[in-house]
């Protein structure tokens, strides 16, 4: 007990420091590269040839964090696999990974490299962090040696970590994160349980996770709502998938509905469907980039309030099923059809005229729709699809989802199937669902794979309308609902009750301190 209050008083007079020097604003960046491959191969390569490329991989880096440290970016962000890509095995990833302490062992890698062992990368990611005075997030591989007599310990002896690191403005490790949610990555291992990771600033309080992980409650959900964090820290290599899951679409939607800022860093990969990085706001998108006609990186900057909830334009918090539980249905289509989006069976009714009132159920939830097309389109068809249950071929994780869409062809039998351009306008649109869960992200993706920033919101009783006059040619409008107490146990992944425990009593009475300043 002694301990914890020693760890606790001296984390509430840290803060206190920062808060001396807090600022209201600051300047986020965020980096999507095209990522050098390493060539491909069935034999490990010497490690010396994996920091070869690692190193052709931040000379890039490099030139990127210098324009945002010289643009007056306090942070950047750089996307997952940056260094050396994903198509690997254990034993052909391993030359690429570096042993990564906690961060707690105070460690400047750049001004004492040799202190854990050979870290060159983590040297040089330093260096970069300290000479530019910025925080630097990067993706590396950890390593971490374990004894053949635990059970889980793998054939080599080790346990791989797709790892996130970041160092700050001197130079200084000061977070290190396990990726816990692993998306077809064999070559890496899962922790024991998810990692809460969070640091504070002059400019905020920050939390990490990594591309898959922002699908599940552990840790990104945890991080925002019981740790209280202002920004997320979110390096991906994100496959983009219509018509729900485009990075930008999903990854602003996400920030909307948890009413956080969210710092995407995307890999550039245009054969793998990979782009789409951003800067996310809670009331809306800041900046964002999605390009699949080139095979060119791309920096972006931008202005983040560093704490939104004290912001004016901070959003007031949704009941996303107060509407929709409390209006008479509109009417039932008789010609309600079903089709599939990523392998699910959603209940569609069509939007037969150029304006009206629909609604489409699936089991207990109902999705009711209002609309007007400034113009129905002859060769365009929209529907009105409701989809609740355990997703795709995995069946783990539990999705509720409204959405209006626009299908491939006339042919009612393309619809949930994957469209990139659109014609159709609408005056109005009002989509809102009976959920019975209250993570529910709002998405709006335009025709040609564009947000609508300022042309829609959420009102607080669960509605997502237009604003601000007709849409551009809408793809989709939707409602993508997260029901994590009903996913399969065996991807539940929460932290132990001690852990969560813990970190909540220091982080309350970090809250209670930064609200006496």
């Amino acid at each position: 007990m002694t301990t914890f209050f020693f760890q606790t008083t001296v984390a509430v007079f840290a803060l206190i420091l920062l808060h001396v020097g807090a600022l209201d604003t600051f300047t986020a960046a965020v980096y999507e590269h095209a990522v050098i491959l390493p060539k491909k191969t069935e034999t490990p390569v010497s490690p010396d040839d994996a920091l070869l490329l690692m190193n052709k991989n931040i000379d890039v880096l490099e030139k990127a964090i210098k324009q945002a440290a010289e643009k007056g970016a306090q942070i950047i962000v750089t996307p997952e696999d940056a260094l050396y890509g994903w198509k690997f095995t254990r034993e052909t990833v391993f030359p690429y990974l570096e042993d990564i302490p906690d961060p707690q062992v105070d460690w400047i890698p750049c001004q004492d490299p040799h202190r854990f062992g050979h870290t060159p990368v983590q040297a040089r990611l330093s260096c970069l962090a300290k000479n530019n005075s910025i925080y630097v997030l990067a993706n590396i591989g950890d390593k971490k040696p374990c004894s053949s007599r635990k059970s889980t310990c793998p054939p080599n002896g080790y346990y791989q970590y797709n790892t996130n690191v970041v160092y700050d403005a001197n130079g200084k490790l000061v977070a290190r994160y396990h990726k816990y949610h692993l998306y077809y990555e064999s070559q890496f291992d899962s922790p024991e349980k998810p990692e809460l990771v969070t640091f504070n600033t002059t400019f905020g309080r920050f939390g990490i996770f990594t591309c898959f992980d922002i699908l599940f409650h552990d840790p990104a959900v945890t991080l925002v709502k019981d740790f209280h964090v202002d920004t997320i820290l979110f390096p991906a290599a994100w496959i983009n998938v219509l018509p729900l899951l485009t990075a930008i679409e999903f990854h602003s939607a996400w920030a909307m509905g948890m009413r956080v800022n969210l710092l995407v860093a995307n890999i550039h990969h245009v054969r793998q469907y990979m782009t789409g990085s951003g800067i996310y706001a809670p009331h809306a998108p800041k900046i964002y980039h999605y390009d699949m006609e080139t095979e060119l990186g791309k920096l972006l900057l931008s202005e983040l309030d560093s704490h939104p909830r004290n912001s004016p334009a901070y959003p007031t918090a949704v009941n996303w099923s107060a509407y929709a539980t409390t209006i008479k249905p509109f009417p039932v289509q008789r010609n309600t059809f079903g089709a599939f989006i990523f392998h699910d069976a959603l209940n569609f009714t069509e939007l037969f005229e150029s304006a009206g009132n629909l609604t489409v159920c699936q089991k207990d939830l109902c999705c009711h729709l209002s609309y007007r097309m400034s113009r129905k389109e002859e060769n365009e068809v929209y529907v009105l699809g409701a989809f609740t249950g355990l997703h795709g071929r995995r069946r783990r994780e539990y999705w509720q989802v409204c959405t209006m869409l626009k299908c491939k062809t006339t042919n009612l039998t393309t619809c949930g199937q994957p469209v990139e351009t659109a014609l159709t306008r609408f005056d109005i649109f009002s989509l809102s669902g009976t959920f019975g869960t209250e993570y529910v992200f709002p998405e709006v993706l335009l025709s040609k794979i564009h947000l609508s920033p300022g042309k829609f919101e959420v009102l607080k009783d669960g509605r997502l309308i237009n604003k601000n006059g007709p849409s551009e040619p809408i793809l989709t409008v939707s409602l993508f609902g997260r029901w994590y107490a009903k996913d399969s146990h065996s991807i539940s992944g929460r932290a132990s009750n001690f852990e969560t425990t813990h970190l909540l009593i220091s982080t309350l009475l970090m809250i209670i301190v930064s609200k006496m300043l």
